[in-house]
């Protein structure tokens, strides 16, 4: 019970630490609050508003428009499409900026091509245009995924009764289909903002002002620590909305998606079949989203890499080996060691939720616990980490001999602590999950044969549970390795991971030198991808073999 009290309080401390920032303010506080909101409060709350406007609705339509051909329709090429567009899932918003930045610059190939063409173009990818596109096309996954699976969950079926009952293929799609995925793309569209209000490097690389830059510069660059808490508790506030609103749409999509007989669904619909004209639209549709999200930043990103591998000066020293060792080495040591901490706190609350009649006060800690724990993943890293610093450093002042800045700032410590807070929530998911396929009787049976809690959850849940911890150690790893806000404002002196320094290098436009940390970013990223492909190709299998009729 102390343990889980305690596990609590250090998940709550950064959104406490964030919040109590309000009840110290003084006179001083409030002027500087007074002319936040006549100078920059504003800039911030446009340039978030918009991002928070367009990404969604970007997210929606394209998310939306390639899960409805590749659920509703049969096309050539339609099996290898619907897992291709998952890809740009593994391509970080940042890195894709950069990509393009390079791809799209004044001096470049297209656009001195356009402006041979039409004389007088110009185009600027750095903008708030450009940061949508970025974030659309690398996020649109969140609600192709819902939405696909919604759709067929139950689209082919209900698709099929309306054809059977005359009802045009317009019709069919504007009264089944969509209504049947709105809750879906509701919640992608919610988790696409979150990633998107939580963004520091493309806002950071476009010349952007977010909250989430604001707060980085109150921090950092003014020292100011009042107003890098402020910005942050109106952001936390803001996704604390977003979370409520996603988790009502959440609950909506399961009850949408409420199965009948899937065996004698699946042996019943017939998907159209497309021809000609409408498989090249089709193709577009699903095509052009990962040719933009995914194909065309590798293929530049390679580009970049190749160019500057073979330049005069890039036959790579040894010593630049070396520090690209070393950025590797640091993000895989901050990923496992998060990972594994992840996975045993995980384990430990999931194994604790788990247990048979508990005290209604134990009961009620638990999962305040584990809410609190899944709120981590909603919560930008940057809030996170000001929610970290802002506690340590009042405490620093009252008991300076402590040492409590030193340890979680010049250590591995405080890093490793942020990337708990966040990401602890993808590891209870994942073990919530395996443990819903261990019957409580075989606790019960164990426990008849006189064995101890720790006996059963050692010899009996863990081989049972080792899939699911691998996954959570494996999502958990990836979040670690592409995190880049929490990891630039609490990462040790001299301490750079390839996100860092990608991000740092692409900043003093040295985008050659960049490749290389963000194609090991996208490569790492491609792990959780794969798994989601096999597990819906394992599912896809299951649901034919379900609709075979008995031997």
């Amino acid at each position: 019970m102390h343990i889980i009290g305690l596990l609590a309080v250090l998940i709550a401390l950064p959104l406490f630490g964030i919040l109590a920032a309000w009840f110290g303010l003084d006179a001083a506080g409030i002027d500087n609050l007074r002319q936040q909101m006549q100078t920059v409060l504003p800039g911030y709350l446009a340039t978030s508003g918009w991002l928070a406007l367009m990404v969604p609705l970007g997210v929606v339509l394209v998310g939306g428009a390639a899960a409805v051909t590749v659920s509703l329709f049969e096309f050539r090429g339609r099996r290898w499409l619907s897992w291709a567009l998952l890809l740009p899932m593994a391509m970080p918003a940042y890195v894709s900026a950069y990509a393009y930045t390079d791809f799209l610059q004044y001096a470049g190939a297209v656009q001195s091509t356009l402006r041979g063409w039409f004389p007088g173009w110009r185009m600027d990818v750095r903008g708030l245009p450009g940061a949508v596109c970025m974030f659309v096309f690398t996020l649109y996954p969140y609600a192709y995924l819902l939405a696909r699976n919604a759709l067929s969950e139950r689209g082919m079926h209900l698709m099929e009764a309306a054809r059977m009952l005359g009802t045009p293929l317009s019709e069919r799609i504007r009264r089944v289909a969509l209504p049947l995925a709105r809750p879906a793309l509701a919640a992608g569209a919610a988790l696409a903002l979150m990633e998107t209000l939580a963004d520091y490097g493309v806002s950071a690389y476009f010349g952007l002002t977010t909250f989430t830059t604001g707060i980085y510069k109150a921090w950092v660059v003014l020292d100011d620590r009042i107003g890098a808490a402020q910005y942050a508790s109106l952001l936390l506030l803001f996704v604390s909305v977003l979370l409520w609103l996603e988790r009502r749409e959440q609950g909506r999509m399961r009850f949408a998606a409420t199965r009948g007989a899937r065996g004698s669904e699946g042996a019943e619909a017939r998907l159209p079949h497309l021809s000609g004209a409408q498989t090249l639209a089709a193709w577009a549709v699903c095509g052009l989203p990962v040719l933009l999200g995914f194909v065309l930043p590798v293929a530049i990103l390679l580009q970049l890499w190749a160019g500057q591998w073979g330049s005069g000066d890039a036959a790579m020293p040894a010593f630049d080996l070396a520090r690209y060792a070393g950025w590797v080495w640091n993000s895989f040591r901050f990923g496992g060691m998060a990972a594994l901490a992840a996975i045993v706190l995980a384990l430990g609350l999931c194994f604790a939720l788990r247990g048979a009649h508990l005290p209604r006060l134990q009961g009620l800690v638990l999962r305040l616990t584990a809410r609190l724990a899944g709120m981590g993943y909603a919560i930008p890293g940057s809030v996170i980490a000001v929610g970290i610093l802002l506690p340590v450093a009042w405490l620093q002042a009252l008991w300076p001999a402590a040492g409590l800045g030193v340890l979680l700032t010049a250590s591995s410590l405080g890093v490793i602590y942020a990337y708990l807070v966040r990401f602890t929530a993808v590891a209870v998911q994942s073990v919530e999950s395996g443990y819903t396929r261990i019957p409580a009787s075989l606790d019960e049976a164990a426990r008849t044969l006189g064995s101890s809690r720790a006996v059963i959850a050692w010899r009996l849940h863990m081989p049972l549970l080792w899939r699911s911890l691998a996954v959570a150690a494996l999502m958990v790893f990836v979040d670690v390795v592409k995190e880049l806000p929490a990891t630039l404002l609490l990462r040790p002196f001299d301490t750079d991971t390839l996100a860092v320094i990608a991000h740092n290098l692409a900043r003093d436009e040295r985008l050659g030198e960049a490749a290389l940390p963000a194609l090991s970013i996208v490569l790492v990223g491609l792990a959780p991808v794969l798994l989601v492909m096999r597990a819906l190709d394992g599912r896809r299998r299951a649901d034919l073999q379900s609709a075979l009729p008995p031997a």
